[in-house]
């Protein structure tokens, strides 16, 4: 397993963890409430995390190569 499907394993995890106590905070203080609102927008903001990990493109051999060896020859950079 790659290191970006552990993240999105752990993060689905942390969802649903998130999901369980958003429902049980709404049963104790009513839906309508400050706190269920609260509760909700963490879920939310998990799940935009998850999207956003989703979408990163790993790096390809070149890029983790140049990103351990900026001065290689191959990795430099020039201007137009």
């Amino acid at each position: 397993m790659t290191n970006t499907q552990e993240k999105t394993n752990n993060i689905e995890e942390r969802i649903q963890e998130e999901i369980q106590e958003a429902r049980n905070v709404c049963d104790i203080s009513g839906s309508n409430s400050a706190e269920c609102a609260a509760a909700w927008d963490a879920v939310e903001e998990l799940q935009a995390e998850a999207s956003h990990q989703r979408q990163t493109k790993p790096k390809n051999s070149l890029e983790q190569y140049c990103d351990a060896n900026p001065e290689a020859d191959e990795c430099r950079m020039y201007d137009d």
